[in-house]
């Protein structure tokens, strides 16, 4: 009789265990099938116009018609970057509130300012990588020149240090130079713009004698009002292919900038998943890339999760040590 109640009791546990297991993963299932139930916010950390607004709205919509939901773009310009990644890190970690983040934020930012309110790297969760691109070394087209390996000879003989210009102090573009400054062995004397037109007309005028930039660079280097010398990236840029990589001469060089999108810590696994996998398909559509390339916003950067995080920590240790050798701070 005990056996018999004993048998009784473990076949009633079995069968509670088993609809507790199945209760878990209906649930799990559920919450996979309700994301999205309402529109997804998708903060972009520059003003409308740029290159990165336009990425996200480039993305944004056939992203929507995947997902069934609206991607509101919300631009939150401010400190490079930090005031879209601070509202992004303290938004509900549900999936409907994401960062399309700039590399500077990640990599540049954590060194560059004193002080911070969010750790980047610990408070914002890499979703997928989106765009790259690299920069294009630029000169006056009276400076002498032809060639970058003219260019560093003609910086190394110079009476005194060239002047090269940046959209800003700590901006990828300045940080490019500086580390081409300690790669090649030459002095260039850093002057600072707003903004990559303004930059681009000192060099024009002559006022500065190089600068690295992006996309407005590479058209004025087509019209011939700037003489292209270099790539800041591991290969040749398909719109100007006679131009050389810098590792072509210093393997070891390489500045590439990215945007990619990123959510607050605490986002479920399935969700991030999903994320990932539609942000990928979207990336693969032509047209998409077609209207990126055309406004010379960057190229598909599609990769692992894990390799997009090993990026991210690359370019940190990376920057970090051209900012600590500089002694550069914004307090």
């Amino acid at each position: 009789m005990r056996r018999l109640i004993g048998l009784f009791i473990a076949m009633v546990v079995a069968v509670g265990a088993g609809s507790a297991f199945t209760s878990t993963a209906l649930t799990s299932a559920a919450w996979a099938q309700t994301f999205p139930n309402r529109p997804i916010r998708l903060l972009v950390s520059y003003p409308p116009g740029g290159a990165a607004d336009v990425v996200a709205r480039a993305i944004g919509l056939p992203l929507a018609a995947r997902l069934g939901q609206p991607v509101v773009v919300e631009n939150r310009p401010g400190s490079n970057g930090n005031l879209a990644g601070e509202l992004v890190a303290g938004a509900n970690p549900d999936g409907h509130t994401l960062l399309l983040g700039p590399s500077a934020l990640f990599g540049i930012n954590p060194h560059l300012y004193a002080k911070m309110a969010i750790d980047p790297l610990k408070d914002l969760l890499p979703v997928a990588s989106l765009v790259s691109n690299a920069l294009l070394l630029a000169a006056n087209p009276k400076l002498g020149p032809l060639g970058f390996r003219d260019f560093v000879e003609f910086a190394r003989r110079a009476k005194s240090p060239l002047f090269f210009a940046s959209i800003g102090n700590g901006s990828e573009h300045h940080l490019a130079m500086e580390m081409l400054k300690r790669t090649a062995g030459i002095d260039l004397t850093h002057v600072p713009y707003k903004g990559g037109g303004p930059a681009a007309l000192g060099v024009m005028a002559g006022d500065v004698a190089v600068m690295f930039g992006g996309g407005s660079v590479a058209s004025l280097v087509q019209s011939g009002e700037l003489r292209g010398l270099a790539i800041s990236g591991r290969r040749r840029a398909p719109a100007l292919p006679d131009l050389p990589s810098i590792s072509e001469f210093y393997p070891d060089y390489e500045v590439t900038l990215w945007q990619g999108l990123f959510a607050p810590v605490g986002t479920r696994p399935d969700v991030v998943a999903r994320l990932r996998t539609e942000v990928n398909a979207v990336l693969a559509q032509s047209d998409v890339m077609d209207k990126l390339a055309a406004a010379g916003s960057g190229d598909a950067y599609i990769t692992t999760q894990a390799d997009f995080a090993a990026r991210i920590r690359a370019d940190y240790d990376k920057y970090g040590k051209v900012i600590a050798d500089i002694g550069l701070k914004v307090e």
